[in-house]
């Protein structure tokens, strides 16, 4: 596997006209970022040994129940990126897991890059937006990272050839969530406006679902991409059908405004945050509320689920907590940041947590091998 410079190159991205007018814009990235983008991940196979000889290993597992049922309960914090200078509102992990991108309230619209496994800063989008970043995603298959803004702009950037595609300005007003089908081929814009659909690929508008009658805080798709989630400031859920626009149902969830929504993997539920201090997790199709996690003593600003449907994270102005969303016990409370918690992220591994705050920090929290206990016979 090739290895990549930490020495940084300046491209230069085309720059939509409304950035023309300001200082020139800078993107820098590392030496052959693509092969962390788009690399090839090794698949080590297990050689193949002559049977004259050998021994018979047997292991004997003493105690199945030590191991504990979720392997991010105990979580430790590894790393902290430095570099914002406002609160970070946004991340998002690279389909690979080697790429790590954030943003937030910075009045430079500054989007930041950074290396996972180096535990090093990439590159960063200078003046990405007029003003504060706040939702990020990569497309599931890596070629586009969208940004949106208080600026009220949707912009598209190329990961393969790191230029600026475009800029989608149909809001009105603040888009605060984004979301992409598992295909990569449809967007979603969640603003105070309303809501919009784009086409990702052709990059060009599709739909609106939503105007003006709901201040839409949240957007997130189903895994199988038929189904927008949106939150909005009365602590209302609803569900539309994106192949045909038709709102599905909607449901009272919550006291106050909505501030984070996302699908569990299997798509059977889906779990909202909230300004009235709680976190819920409702059935997609009842709408009845199946656990309410109610640890916080302040607003919920942002959740996560590990990949592997275990794991719920929620953050606030009281740090981190862990859940576990078959019990819905609480598992552990991490407080790393010195600030409230304004966003979070699992890798596709489900290995780390990434956490940011207003504090202007990234922290990276990674899980603990679990303890098994184990005997090794050999056999002649």
């Amino acid at each position: 596997m090739k290895s990549f410079s930490n020495n940084f190159i300046k491209f230069k991205f085309g720059v939509p006209a409304t950035f023309k007018s300001k200082s020139k814009f800078q993107v820098f990235l590392a030496k052959k970022l693509s092969t962390v983008l788009l690399g090839t991940i090794g698949i080590f196979g297990i050689a193949q040994l002559p049977s004259a000889n050998l021994a018979t290993a047997q292991v004997r597992i003493n105690s199945v129940d030590s191991i504990a049922a979720n392997n991010f309960a105990n979580p430790q914090l590894k790393h902290t990126f430095k570099g914002h200078i406002g609160a970070v509102k946004s991340l998002t992990f690279s389909p690979d897991g080697r790429m790590l991108v954030s943003g937030g309230s910075d009045s430079d619209g500054i989007i930041r890059l950074w290396n996972i496994q180096k535990k090093k800063r990439l590159g960063e989008i200078r003046k990405a937006h007029q003003q504060s970043i706040q939702s990020l995603l990569i497309s599931p298959d890596g070629k586009y990272l969208v940004s949106s803004s208080t600026d009220n702009s949707v912009n598209i950037w190329s990961l393969q050839n790191y230029k600026f595609i475009r800029s989608f300005k149909a809001h009105s007003s603040n888009v605060l969530s984004i979301a992409v089908t598992p295909d990569s081929k449809v967007l979603v814009s969640g603003a105070l406006d309303g809501i919009r659909i784009w086409d990702l690929l052709q990059q060009r508008p599709l739909a609106t679902l939503a105007r003006f009658d709901h201040l839409i805080h949240a957007v997130a798709i189903s895994p199988d991409g038929r189904t927008l989630v949106s939150g909005d400031n009365k602590g209302v859920v609803k569900l539309w059908d994106l192949q045909t626009g038709r709102l599905i149902r909607g449901f009272k969830v919550h006291s106050r405004e909505i501030n984070d929504v996302i699908f569990t993997p299997n798509g059977n539920s889906i779990i909202s945050a909230s300004n009235d201090r709680t976190v819920k997790m409702w059935n997609f199709n009842s709408g009845e509320v199946l656990q309410t996690f109610t640890a916080h003593n302040n607003s919920v600003i942002a959740i996560a689920i590990n990949p592997d449907g275990k794991t719920l994270a929620s953050g606030g102005k009281d740090g981190i907590k862990l859940w576990d969303l078959t019990t819905g016990n609480l598992l552990n409370s991490l407080y790393g940041h010195s600030d409230w918690v304004s966003s979070l992220a699992f890798s596709p591994d489900g290995k780390t947590l990434a956490s940011g705050g207003f504090d202007k920090t990234v922290r990276l929290w990674e899980s603990q091998p679990p303890t098994v206990n184990a005997e090794l016979k050999i056999k002649d």
